[in-house]
């Protein structure tokens, strides 16, 4: 993850605006401490911390088009970027960043592009021919954003919250899957899915369908030039991640850089059952398992750290980040930059507990879309920021866009807990994994009940 802080209309192009955007910048250097830049255009300026994962060598933001019209400062990952730029016929790019495709595509297709993105990303991009900019953030929210305004009638878009809170008179978080643009002053949806309205769906449950999609999602998160790895927590979520993963990364170009064999993470309290259950996991997948111990006095040292880097006093979400953040922090010790997360699966699937409650499959769905459509505030922001916080990148293949709208679209009937049935509660994505001849894990993830 990178962070990014624009600045835009402040009628001010002095000196002494130019520093105060710097050292807000700085404020952010977390997010990316391989690399800082600055443009300014006038009373316009974009700031970008690099935390550098895609063409570390060139990829150093802002970016351009090729004639320099356009700028954009960019925190994000776009999956799909090799395809955009075959798309893009006539245009010369400056780098290898899976990110320099923003400004071609803005030049080809002006506003009407982010939904050609598959990636998490959050974004500003000025034009300088017309004096004109748009903000986006990705679909779920994976990625955090905010924006604020100014007494002087500036509009400030940052990463995190810290990047703004001094000089903006009112500030709110970006909406997930919105674009902003200074043309009409206010937002507009450009994610809209036939879930998102709740509309009761009635496609019939296909497990091969959604394995495909799943381990699409994950394969697709390989793309990296960094050493990586998987977080694996035990449950059924990170251990599905992890096999795919360890299953699929041999023929990647980051195996080829970095060695074939996975190296998985977990966190834990001596002797919790989290760390027993991801070390049998390891030891099944045959991934270099690292495992991290920590206290409860370790925890409490660094709540106060933890509520800075988060950005938020939900006692939830700060008790699971507290070990998230102390681990993030071992892990980029040993030089890994990215790692891969389980976040997401229990939301799409009804995996909390409460679910068992649900009256028929009607209310089941709209209450995973309302989870769905919460996550920005809660495990996005969490998994986001804990990493980011020692400048280590997240990744979340069950929010990848393609396979929400594959999981999303099944009907809702084949999701619900029915115990009569043997259907424990995410028995979909249990059986849609189950394979007796090429086995991802133990038989007792598809039959015991787990809740990550």
């Amino acid at each position: 993850m990178c962070g990014i802080l624009a600045v835009l209309g402040c009628s001010d192009d002095s000196q002494a605006k130019r520093v105060r955007v710097l050292e807000l910048s700085r404020r952010l250097k977390h997010r990316g401490p391989d690399w800082s830049g600055l443009y300014q255009h006038g009373d316009n300026y974009l700031a970008h911390q690099r935390l550098a994962i895609i063409d570390p060598a060139s990829g150093d933001q802002p970016l351009f088009n090729q004639d320099e019209t356009i700028v954009v400062t960019v925190n994000g990952e776009i999956y799909n970027h090799e395809e955009l730029r075959k798309s893009l016929t006539g245009h010369t790019f400056r780098t290898g960043s899976d990110c320099d495709v923003i400004a071609h595509l803005y030049e080809e297709h002006g506003e009407n592009f982010v939904d050609m993105l598959d990636g998490m990303f959050s974004f500003v991009l000025l034009d300088t021919r017309n004096n004109t900019y748009i903000a986006a953030r990705d679909a779920i929210g994976i990625t955090p954003l905010y924006i604020g305004w100014a007494l002087d009638g500036s509009v400030w878009i940052s990463s995190e919250l810290k990047g703004l809170n001094d000089d903006c008179e009112h500030f709110e978080v970006f909406p997930p899957g919105h674009l902003y643009s200074s043309k009409t002053g206010g937002f507009r949806r450009w994610y809209n899915p036939v879930w998102f309205n709740e509309a009761i769906p009635s496609t019939p449950y296909d497990p091969l369908v959604l394995r495909r999609a799943f381990e699409d999602a994950v394969i697709k998160r390989l793309m990296t030039d960094v050493p990586f790895g998987v977080l694996l927590s035990g449950g059924l979520d990170s251990s599905l991640v992890a096999a795919i993963t360890a299953r699929h990364l041999g023929g990647t170009k980051a195996a080829k850089e970095w060695g074939a064999q996975l190296h998985s993470f977990c966190v834990g309290l001596e002797g919790s059952p989290d760390l027993k259950a991801a070390r049998e996991v390891a030891d099944y997948l045959g991934t270099v398992h690292h495992e991290f111990h920590f206290t409860v006095q370790d925890g409490i040292d660094a709540i106060e750290d933890v509520i800075y880097h988060i950005e938020t006093y939900d006692v939830t979400t700060i008790r699971a980040s507290t070990p998230m953040f102390l681990m993030s922090r071992k892990i980029k010790s040993l030089g890994v930059k990215m790692v891969i997360s389980g976040e997401g699966s229990d939301e799409i699937f009804g995996g909390y507990l409460y679910f068992h409650k649900a009256p028929n499959k009607e209310e089941f769905h709209q209450e995973t879309c309302r989870k769905i459509k919460a996550l920005h505030q809660y495990d996005c922001l969490r998994a986001n920021k804990s990493t980011s916080a020692w400048g280590l990148e997240a990744r979340v293949p069950f929010l990848d866009k393609e396979f929400i709208n594959v999981a999303m679209s099944i009907d809702p009937e084949a999701k619900m807990i029915n115990m009569d049935q043997k259907k424990i509660e995410k028995w979909i994505l249990r059986r849609a994994f189950e394979d007796a001849d090429h086995p991802y894990l133990p038989k007792v993830y598809f039959y015991v009940t787990f809740n990550l």
